[in-house]
């Protein structure tokens, strides 16, 4: 199992730098060539709300990105370290919630319509969105 890791300052200029290396990984993982697009805008979408959620929390942390390249399958993870609304408790100050939950609603519909497979979680110390696509074994051509 093969991993690469980023972490970039929650700033949305280094999203696109992280979008190019998903996809330069990507491929290099053997995802099929017509899914590249799709993990592109996955990661963007899930980069830039993580980088939003940073930013409108004052987390100063990087946003971290995971590049795992297993047997049958390549997984990205986009964790950020804003504090999220655990499910049943009340907000005491801090971002507007409503905003925040609109926010991520919209962003996570995005990724899972771009993705089967997603896994989301959250909690008061951060989040993390997993998105896995299959793989074909890469074949290099004998000279």
């Amino acid at each position: 199992m093969a991993t690469v890791e980023l972490r970039f300052s929650a700033l949305p200029e280094h999203v696109r730098t992280a979008r190019l290396v998903a996809a330069a990984v990507a491929r290099r993982s053997g995802v099929d060539e017509a899914v590249l697009d799709e993990v592109r805008l996955a990661v963007g979408e899930a980069c830039s709300r993580a980088v939003g959620l940073h930013q409108l929390s004052g987390v100063t942390a990087p946003v971290k990105v995971s590049l795992i390249e297993e047997e049958k399958q390549f997984s990205i993870e986009v964790g950020d370290e804003a504090p999220h609304a655990v499910p049943g408790a009340r907000g005491s100050g801090g971002a507007e919630p409503e905003a925040e939950t609109e926010e991520d609603e919209m962003g996570l519909a995005v990724i899972s319509g771009l993705v089967d497979d997603v896994e989301v979680s959250t909690g008061e110390h951060g989040g993390l969105i997993r998105m896995t696509w299959p793989t074909t074994p890469v074949t290099t051509p004998l000279a």
